[in-house]
């Protein structure tokens, strides 16, 4: 969270270190002997935009998948305790038995932004990484209320929100809305897709949301997921199972599920 609180000056000295560490002989660890954690462990605040892909909502049912007939909602995870990095264990709720993956490009929150506007939202945005939105779709569901959706029983439970591998500044990944989406459970790709099929773009999300609420550094939007879900086609996740999930230009997060 320090580094966000200053991301423009943090920024120039990651850099600093970086070609120091290339140039300098300095020693460094290979990615893949290095013990990860998240990368931002405790965010302040996690925004999840839902339904933002126009291939998820076919695939769910929806019969017009039109911009101009959706309407842009958030839900939140909580900060603290939804939060696990690279090579950690996800813990499986113990009353679902309709546990689901998704995987998301999540914007970190580089400076403070309040009624920014889509024109100018991205330059709110300080780094990217992996998520993962972990889902108890039957916790999820209340077709007996007048509400008929709980949010916090489906998307709000402990460690259900893995980020990494690391972050990746904005500035350093280039175009968002381009970047390939694969996701894969014990090996087998079940997303395969990318960020260009938004509904609504990262900008619209983080210009709404700084509508609803002020952002702050180090605040996370997630920003929906593609296709390739377990629920339509009756798949979900079971302890011991692995997940990978892999967005272009950041990096593969791998997790798995325990008891």
């Amino acid at each position: 969270m320090a580094l966000f609180a200053d991301w423009e000056g943090s920024k120039s000295l990651l850099a600093a270190l970086a070609d120091g560490a290339a140039t300098s002989g300095v020693e460094s660890i290979a990615a893949g002997s290095a013990d990860l954690l998240a990368p931002l462990l405790y965010p302040g605040k996690i925004l999840c935009a839902g339904a933002n892909y126009y291939d998820h909502m076919a695939e769910m049912g929806f019969p017009d998948v039109r911009k101009e007939t959706q309407r842009l909602f958030f839900f939140m995870k909580p900060p603290r305790q939804a939060v696990v990095g690279a090579g950690r264990t996800v813990e499986m709720p113990r009353d679902t038995q309709k546990f689901d993956w998704e995987i998301e490009l999540a914007a970190v929150i580089g400076k403070t932004a309040r009624y920014v506007t889509p024109e100018t939202a991205l330059n709110y945005v300080g780094a990217y990484t992996v998520a993962i939105d972990l889902s108890a779709r039957d916790s999820n569901q209340a077709p007996d209320q007048f509400y008929k959706l709980d949010w916090v029983a489906g998307k709000g439970n402990d460690t259900c929100c893995p980020l990494g591998p690391w972050i990746v500044p904005a500035d350093s990944l280039g175009d968002p809305q381009q970047l390939a989406m694969k996701l894969w459970v014990n090996g087998v790709l079940k997303q395969d897709s990318d960020s260009s099929k938004m509904i609504f773009s990262i900008a619209e999300q983080i210009a709404r949301a700084s509508q609803i609420m002020t952002l702050e550094p180090g605040d996370l939007i997630l920003t929906g997921t593609p296709a390739g879900v377990g629920v339509p086609r009756k798949e979900f996740l079971a302890v011991g199972d692995s997940i990978e999930a892999e967005i272009e230009g950041i990096g593969r997060l791998r997790v798995s599920i325990k008891n």
